[in-house]
């Protein structure tokens, strides 16, 4: 039996004439392990080599986008003033560290990524249905993120060559919604994502371990040159929106905080994906110690004085008959209105990289390994990571994000999912089954084995999942649940909570005096 905080060991040599030279076979009671549950990718990690600076470099990679500046300068123009948005950053990524904490220790301690470990609740076949609804936000999302950087590249490109803008103009034929230049933009963004993984997950790490400070460096010089341009002229008052005070200033700082952990949602559930490559319990802690509360309130600090800097600064002479609230939230018009071309190629080049790493992190690792889940015996990690880039064509995701319906409607429905899944699944690891996993059940489908269920299927955890799901769905969704709060707010940031909270009570209610749980908490665990 493993002893409190080592890795399981639960890997056997491998076979004769194994069809993977690197395979280890994981045995299960004198079985070898079902194909339709195993593959390289999806056992348990060999390799622990991803210690406190890969883990800060992930966080920079994921932090450090053009959508996460976006979001917390975005948070300006609710009527907050600069130290509410400062300090309501501060809350909600503190909330965030723990809660990724959790979610880390499940990966470190089991080894196995989120589909696999969703099997230990929804069963070795309903984790499918976790695996997919994560995988379809991170396909949708990673072909809308591609195409807005590549979009950004052109709007600054076209920028300093101004004769190049021809190439895109409304009198170009479009194929299929884009023009040949703009294809040209985006299928170079998307063959470079697709190049880092299919390398694998040492590829991913060392591409985010210079990836992430190069950003940061990017974003110190924006912001130096932001307050050298500004200078007397700071400050964190924005020009036209009204600062708002009592009720209605509190409900928006509290939708501001459950903005900053729903932003996060995505990777609290497949966060596991990563921390299953660290030693120990102890790295993950320090790598999301400083890649969470202290880089994410660096970067809030920089968000904070870019965007006043950009407010005072584009309200003065120098202001060049740009949209103000477009400029001071979107780091791409703030590039375009410095006009300044070696500024603009820089901010091109780190667009790029930025978008890769945020792409990679949050969406083309997860959809990867919850498609191989699907088919182990057929999709590995590469094979999963080509199908969601091909995929992430198919769907064009220009007319996805132009389409206010599919946003909100669709990825917002699939969105409001991931509370009640983390709820589930994480749940079950830490209440149910106290941090207790038999590996090699996750692996063979013996309807003996801990986590078969109703062939292969929890049905109290997709009755837990289902009316979680719906109360969140409707929370995030109505329109008349959006804005009645004071100050304009609503309960729509609060879905993620409430979906994760009732699913938790449900599952835990139904589930605590199960026999199947009484024989997880004492059978013999790898």
């Amino acid at each position: 039996m493993a002893r409190k905080n080592e890795s399981p060991a639960v890997q056997a040599p491998p076979e004769p004439g194994d069809e993977y030279p690197e395979k280890v076979r994981i045995l299960a009671e004198g079985r070898l392990v079902s194909d339709r549950l195993w593959n390289a990718d999806l056992a348990p990690a060999r390799q622990r080599n991803w210690r406190v600076r890969s883990l800060f470099a992930l966080w920079m990679c994921d932090v450090h986008s053009i959508a996460g500046y976006t979001f917390a300068a975005g948070l300006f123009i609710t009527g907050l003033v600069g130290w509410q948005v400062f300090l309501a950053l501060v809350l909600g990524i503190t909330l965030v560290y723990f809660l990724m904490n959790f979610a880390g220790t499940a990966g470190q301690k089991t080894g196995v990524p989120y589909p696999v470990l969703a099997r230990m609740s929804f069963g070795l076949f309903g984790a499918n249905l976790a695996a997919l609804i994560r995988a379809l936000i991170a396909i949708a999302w990673y072909g809308i993120q591609t195409w807005l950087a590549s979009e950004a590249v052109l709007v600054l490109l076209f920028s300093v060559w101004p004769q190049l803008t021809s190439l895109d103009g409304p009198d170009v034929p479009r194929i299929l919604g884009l023009t040949p230049v703009g294809w040209a933009a985006f299928l170079v963004l998307w063959a470079v994502q697709l190049l880092v993984i299919r390398r694998g997950m040492e590829t991913v790490r060392k591409f985010q371990d210079w990836a992430g400070p190069a950003i940061w460096v990017a974003m110190f010089a924006l912001a130096i040159y932001i307050l050298t341009q500004a200078g007397n002229k700071f400050s964190l008052s924005i020009p036209g929106v009204a600062p708002l005070d009592g009720p209605a200033a509190l409900t928006q700082f509290f939708s501001a905080i459950a903005l900053t952990v729903t932003y996060f949602a995505a990777l609290l559930l497949n966060f596991c994906d990563f921390s299953r490559f660290a030693p120990d319990r102890k790295t993950i802690l320090r790598g999301n110690f400083w890649g969470l509360p202290v880089n994410f309130i660096a970067f809030a600090l920089v968000t904070v004085v870019v965007t006043a800097g950009a407010a005072s600064y584009f309200s003065a002479d120098q202001y060049r008959g740009q949209d103000m609230f477009k400029v001071i939230t979107d780091p791409v018009a703030i590039v375009q209105a410095i006009k300044n071309p070696w500024i603009t190629i820089i901010a091109a080049v780190t667009f790029v990289v930025a978008t890769i790493g945020i792409n990679v992190v949050a969406n083309f690792v997860s959809a990867s390994y919850d498609l191989a889940n699907v088919a182990p015996h057929r999709i590995d990690f590469r094979r999963g990571g080509l199908i969601s880039a091909v995929l992430a064509i198919v769907i064009l995701p220009w007319n996805l994000f132009s389409s206010p319906v599919v946003i909100v409607y669709f990825l917002g429905g699939l969105g409001a999912l991931l509370g009640p899944l983390f709820g589930v699944i994480f749940t079950d690891f830490f209440r149910i089954r106290h941090q207790r996993c038999k590996v090699s059940d996750l692996y063979h489908e013996d309807e003996k084995g801990l986590y078969f269920y109703t062939k292969g299927w929890n049905l109290k955890a997709i009755a837990a999942l289902v009316p979680a799901a719906v109360v969140a769905g409707v929370l995030a969704l109505v329109p008349a649940l959006q804005t009645f709060l004071p100050g304009g707010s609503g309960l729509g940031p609060y879905s993620w909570f409430v979906g994760a909270i009732l699913a938790s009570l449900i599952y835990y209610t139904i589930t605590r005096n199960d026999p199947r749980t009484v024989r997880a908490r004492t059978e013999e665990h790898d």
